[in-house]
């Protein structure tokens, strides 16, 4: 049967899995030990951290955090693509009026990149009167989305292939019978020259 960890072991373990270093963890659950010397302290810690229970339980509490934290290959390519489709039709109400954000659906919301709310008045002086809100949202560039998208599935290079370089496009204007011709002049110029050795 596995020992309890004390609430201060429990304590140093959780403060370690939140990125705490091991001295300011233990300095945060055991409060006496801030009057201490730093090496005492970079000691104990040291010394607690090799306690198997401890050590289990921030291997175990750093593996959750891990797991709630990850973002995987699939999310960002299905962020991106959520950016990519972001139709702006989607913001508004049937009659032409703006949604409210908590009346956004999740594609929608996570191209807006940010909301300004600014009030309106009509008149001025004493006659000024509140009259509502004006809200704008900033949406996300889509271009740099599909530019990302391009480049993860390699378009930009299937792009490249099909474009040629200038001499590819010459040899292939002369229906590739460059060489022949190069060839015969070649073997003429070498006639031409056991001619004049004779």
């Amino acid at each position: 049967m596995t020992k309890e960890l004390t609430p201060q072991q429990e304590r140093f373990a959780r403060n370690v899995v939140s990125g705490m270093t091991q001295a300011d963890a233990y300095r945060d659950a055991y409060p006496a030990a801030k009057r201490w010397k730093d090496d005492s302290i970079h000691n104990k810690a040291s010394a607690l951290m090799r306690n198997a229970q401890v050590a289990a339980r921030v291997a175990d509490g750093t593996k959750v955090a891990s797991e709630r934290a990850s973002i995987t290959k699939a999310d960002v390519l299905m962020e991106a693509a959520r950016l990519a489709r972001f139709d702006i039709r989607r913001l508004y109400n049937e009659d032409g009026g703006l949604k409210k954000i908590h009346e956004l659906d999740d594609e929608t919301a996570a191209a807006i990149q940010g909301i300004e709310q600014v009030e309106q008045y009509e008149g001025s002086g004493k006659d000024r009167v509140f009259v509502g809100y004006l809200h704008k949202y900033k949406i996300a560039d889509k271009n740099a989305a599909l530019e990302k998208l391009f480049k993860h599935f390699g378009l930009y290079e299937r792009d490249n292939e099909q474009k040629s370089s200038p001499l590819t496009a010459l040899l292939s204007l002369l229906g590739g019978n460059v060489v022949g011709p190069v060839a015969e002049g070649a073997a003429k110029a070498g006639q031409d020259d056991d001619d004049g050795d004779d």
